[in-house]
């Protein structure tokens, strides 16, 4: 007998098919369900269903639309009414329906679930109010502009506005399109200014299919041809362009810090003169910011006046390799739950995102992004797509309920993100990138660093005192170079230039000009211009004829025997004090400590302000510990599936719910709440006496999670607390809310 619902459908599939949807559909099984009615319950759920209708691509969601076109969610419907409404074989689709409990039954009693006509809409396939009489009206006789807008309501939705709906009129009065059709039965007036198309008209229109011809296949993706090789030396090329702009950010925060905005975020000045300083649109430049917070090399520095500063890490990853670098952006972009691109757009109180605020926050980014990423891994390699709009297209008809109202836009940003960061190039996966997506991180750092090309050792020293950087240097040649000449212009060949500003910075951070002829004579592979010999010594020349130094408070006193005396106290030593004048002293460590360690030592010092007073540095008030930092948020990975064994526990439950339901029980012995002396020695008994008589008894009782269910067991033995069963089951008998033997 066929199952007439989806409780008798789901007792009746194999353990297979039940740990197949529960795997298709992992909210089903949490918390594991008591029996298949329960389970059906669930299924049966908008929150669920629609969760379930997410994966599921355009082919398989026209057949479910067919299905309820056909209103299989009120009445068993044949294979062949779906597949003369579809136009094709409906089985693969059927299958996937049936595998997440969306359709069950046989072929000849096809089901779904009520709940999908909510979830769906209205309109399921675009199509109408039934009106069966409707079903054999000839359209031959009907003029051009009348069969203009039944054409263009029967490719849906099937509802037009129109005021020519305001009034009825007989057909000899009808003097617009809408007046006729609707004097003729062929639309349907729905208000004063809404018209319905019938379903059977919008059919013959259709010839008789509920869907396009292009909803029943994937769109073509066309492809470019190119060299893997290739594809990894044009993405390193874009990795290495970004790495030097990424290291640019870090540089000018370090120096000058932008404000966090009150609400949180990067201010639009902030982003416009970051881009104006590293010569890159905006939308390049909320993309550093975003990937310099999801990495961890900038933070919220927690004070009063709240700015972006650069974190501890940032020493880390400058000093690490152009691979390393890349490797550790890309990994912080693969796993950002932002969504950049969503920057400046206007929220629902439309006030303006800003980068690095919470409002860009998209936990499921990650997945789409990798979902875009994976699509593009599927392609031959080294093949490329030719428009995003053809794979935005792809990807809409593999999951077209996926992704909300930026899924496509979502779709566009990853490609551009990813274009941007080396990640793909030519619209091609790159080879780095394949082994970052198998989670093979060893792999994508080696693919990275063999495509970018080899760091050299020289460069070319040019008469108008500009250096010339072929390829990337070295890092210890490309720091030297940073130090004494400032970058013109960035590419794959570098152009610096020496002024007589980068000589002095040079030499201010500790270089003497011998170094710097030295540098310049091994590394350059041209001959030093002689202008840049003469700048050097020029500079040199006058540099650090004034000199100054740091301290954090003086000592003054008139009295020269009196300092001479604090010179000579091994206070002095403590302190680092040094005598800089006849009557002055300096010290690098603060005044207050330096006041305390002379009056210890005997002496009577007192501070004084910039105006000659005497201060009090006494604390002014209590102080409290400074408040660590929140470690940055980790993003969270989608949540697997039960395992083998956890699905076999599970379905063992639901397989003993149902035969606890399906037995019938004599008297019930219930215990109240907290139990009770004669319940228990009444339920003792009968569990004494079922194993006496090798019977089954049907218990009720609640698990550690406090989840109600029944059970039908053999009882083995009893005692010592325990029930246990003939299948070494053990229950603990305080847990046993009522108990009553099976009958035959």
């Amino acid at each position: 007998m066929p199952a007439t619902s989806l409780a008798d459908w789901l007792r009746s599939a194999s353990d297979d098919e039940l740990a197949a949807l529960l795997q298709a559909r992992r909210d089903l099984a949490t918390p594991p369900p008591s029996d298949s009615t329960v389970l059906a319950t669930r299924a049966g759920t908008a929150g669920s269903t629609a969760r379930a209708l997410e994966d599921l691509d355009t082919f398989t969601l026209t057949v479910l639309d067919a299905l309820l076109v056909a209103d299989a969610d009120t009445e068993a419907v044949p294979r062949e009414r779906v597949a003369a409404l579809v136009g094709v074989d409906p089985g693969a689709a059927l299958d996937r329906l049936r595998a997440r409990a969306v359709v069950w039954g046989d072929d000849d009693a096809l089901r779904a679930l009520p709940v999908t006509r909510e979830l769906v809409g209205p309109f399921p396939a675009g199509l109408g109010a039934s009106v069966p009489e409707l079903a054999d009206a000839d359209l031959s006789e009907l003029g051009e502009d009348e069969r203009n807008v039944l054409n263009a309501l029967a490719a849906g939705p099937p509802i037009g506005r129109s005021r020519d709906a305001l009034t009825r009129v007989p057909v000899e009065d009808a003097k617009t399109p809408v007046q006729r059709l609707l004097a003729r039965g062929l639309l349907l007036r729905r208000d004063a200014e809404t018209v319905e198309l019938p379903r059977e008209i919008a059919l013959a229109l259709r010839d008789g299919h509920s869907c396009s011809p292009g909803a029943l296949r994937e769109p073509e993706l066309p492809t470019n041809p190119h060299q893997q090789s290739t594809v990894d030396e044009a993405a390193a090329g874009e990795a290495a362009e970004f790495l030097r702009q990424m290291e640019s950010l870090l540089n000018q925060w370090s120096e000058q810090s932008p404000p966090v905005l009150k609400s949180g975020g990067l201010g639009v000045r902030e982003v416009r003169r970051l881009a104006r300083e590293l010569e890159i649109d905006d939308a390049r430049a909320i993309l550093l910011a975003e990937l310099a917070l999801g990495a961890g090399l900038v933070a919220d520095s927690g004070t009063t006046a709240p700015e972006w500063v650069p974190t501890t890490l940032t020493d880390s990853w400058l000093a690490s390799g152009p691979g390393q670098r890349w490797l550790t952006l890309a990994q912080a972009w693969l796993e950002l739950p932002r969504l950049p691109g969503l920057a400046g757009r206007r929220d629902a109180k439309d006030k303006p995102m800003a980068p690095l605020s919470d409002d860009l926050r998209r936990p499921l980014a990650p997945i789409t992004r990798r979902r875009v990423l994976e699509a593009l891994a599927d392609l031959p390699a080294g093949a490329g797509v030719k428009s995003v709009d053809e794979l935005v297209a792809v990807l809409a008809w593999r999951a077209p309920r996926r992704g909300g109202r930026l899924r496509d836009e979502t779709v566009r940003w990853t490609m551009a993100e990813a274009s941007t960061l080396g990640v793909i190039a030519l619209g091609a996966l790159t080879t780095a990138t394949g082994a970052l997506l198998a989670e093979d991180r060893q792999g994508a750092l080696s693919a990275m660093v063999d495509a970018m090309p080899a760091p050299i050792d020289h460069v070319l020293v040019q008469a108008d005192l500009t250096v010339v950087a072929p390829g990337p240097l070295e890092p210890e040649l490309a720091a030297e170079i940073k130090t004494v000449a400032d970058v013109e212009s960035a590419g794959h060949a570098t152009v610096y230039r020496i002024t007589e500003q980068t000589v002095r910075r040079a030499l201010d951070a500790g270089k003497t000009a011998d170094e710097l002829h030295e540098l310049f004579g091994k590394r350059s592979a041209t001959p030093v211009p002689q202008s840049l010999t003469y700048l050097i010594d020029d500079v040199a020349r006058r540099h650090g004829r004034l000199r100054g130094g740091a301290a954090a408070s003086f000592l003054r006193c008139d009295d020269e025997v009196l300092l001479a005396e604090v010179l000579g106290n091994p206070v002095a030593g403590e302190y680092e004090l040094r005598k800089i004048a006849p009557t002055v002293l300096v010290s690098p460590v603060p005044l207050a400590d330096v006041l305390d360690g002379l009056r210890a030592a005997g002496f009577a010092p007192a501070a004084e302000g910039p105006d000659g007073r005497v201060l009090d540095l006494r604390p002014s008030g209590r102080r409290i510990p400074a408040r660590a930092r929140a470690a940055r948020r980790a993003v969270l990975p989608e949540p697997n599936g039960p395992n083998p064994g956890q699905l076999a526990q599970i379905i063992a439950h639901l397989r003993a719910g149902d035969r606890a339901a399906s037995r019938r029980r004599g008297a019930e012995v219930r215990l109240p709440a907290g139990g009770g002396g004669s319940d228990t020695a009444a339920t003792m008994a009968l569990l004494a006496r079922a194993t006496r008589e090798g019977r089954e008894v049907w218990i009720g009782f609640v698990d550690s999670h406090g989840t109600a269910s029944e059970r039908v067991v053999k009882p083995a033995y009893v005692g010592g607390g325990i029930l246990r069963s003939t299948s070494d089951e053990q229950y603990p008998l305080h847990r046993i809310t009522s108990a009553a033997l099976v009958e035959d």
